[in-house]
């Protein structure tokens, strides 16, 4: 019996498609995403209330780009770490990813 489910486990795994533009989709709404980067920018520089700054932001909202540029522009930060934040999007955010996956 498990031959046969794994059989046709795999049988019904290969007709699976996968549909980017609809991911892509997906991953370029959440912008949600950068709340790492943007926080551990604001600890870096010992920005008061990083967390609650934060959170006033994402905290359940629709995170939109419109409200982290504007939370990111506020800060008291160097220009050169705003604009690297600006750049930013949910798709081209890795965080540790690289690193993490170095790992195994």
């Amino acid at each position: 019996y498990a031959v046969l489910a794994h059989q046709s486990l795999m049988t019904g795994l290969n007709k699976l498609e996968l549909n980017e533009e609809a991911l892509a989709d997906d991953l370029n709404a959440a912008w949600e995403v950068l709340a790492e980067p943007i926080q551990t920018v604001m600890r870096r520089y010992g920005v008061p209330g990083a967390y609650e700054k934060l959170k006033e932001v994402t905290r359940g909202k629709s995170v939109t780009k419109e409200a982290l540029h504007a939370l990111i522009v506020s800060l008291e930060i160097p220009q050169a770490d705003k604009d690297r934040l600006l750049a930013m999007t949910p798709a081209s955010y890795i965080g540790k990813a690289v690193e993490l996956a170095q790992r195994v």
